[in-house]
């Protein structure tokens, strides 16, 4: 009889600590919650680059080499006949030089490269940046064939020695120099040939508004 009643006056007391075991639980789940909110602080912005308008020209004064490989991949967008736009980048391609488009064959050469991009998926393999972001790359169609190497054996291009290493010169077709002048005098430093050009074009184009005003 007085076991039976020490166990019932102690049963109380054994419920209340079975029943404080569950605290820790709550206790630690909170502390985890308060772990995760202060682990997750905010963010600085990322600064923000300097990017220049799109037909802008390379700049090969602050080029640099790329030394990790970079991929473009996607349509072109053609600018000329040596510069095209992947993936909202201007690229120049590698190796070559082409007519600008208001020298002679310029529009001719732009719309090669039109017929060689149209439809396809270029990839290129970047070489160089400048500090703008601008890029020059090494162009290939789906088929692996050099964009590069297709404008020179079509005469809309000419190779150039400085950055292809004269890759290209071996394909390019018998009187091309003479063809594509001024580009033949860009590469040889020539820049008053393009001037007296750039001169004369501009006096004509006045010439024909004033005919067309009288």
């Amino acid at each position: 009889m007085l076991k039976f009643l020490f166990r019932a006056l102690f049963k109380p007391s054994y419920r209340q600590k079975s029943k404080s075991k569950t605290h820790p639980v709550k206790e630690t789940s909170a502390d985890d919650t308060v772990r995760g909110i202060s682990a997750s602080p905010a963010q600085p912005k990322a600064p923000q680059s300097n990017t220049p308008a799109w037909g802008e020209a390379f700049d090969e004064t602050t080029a640099h080499s790329v030394t990790l490989p970079r991929v473009l991949e996607g349509p072109a967008y053609v600018t000329d006949g040596d510069t095209i736009t992947i993936q909202k980048t201007q690229v120049r391609l590698h190796g070559i030089d082409a007519p600008e488009l208001h020298h002679p064959y310029g529009k001719k050469a732009k719309w090669a490269m039109v017929n060689l991009c149209k439809g396809h998926s270029i990839r290129a393999e970047i070489t160089d940046e400048d500090e703008f972001g601008r890029t020059v790359a090494k162009c290939f169609l789906p088929d692996g064939r050099d964009l590069s190497e297709e404008m020179v054996k079509l005469g809309l291009a000419i190779d150039w020695p400085k950055f292809s290493g004269g890759k290209y010169g071996n394909l390019e077709i018998t009187g091309v120099r003479k063809k594509l002048w001024l580009a033949d005098a860009r590469q040889k430093g020539r820049m008053h040939v393009w001037e007296k050009f750039d001169a004369q074009k501009n006096g004509q184009s006045k010439g024909n508004e004033g005919t067309a005003q009288s």
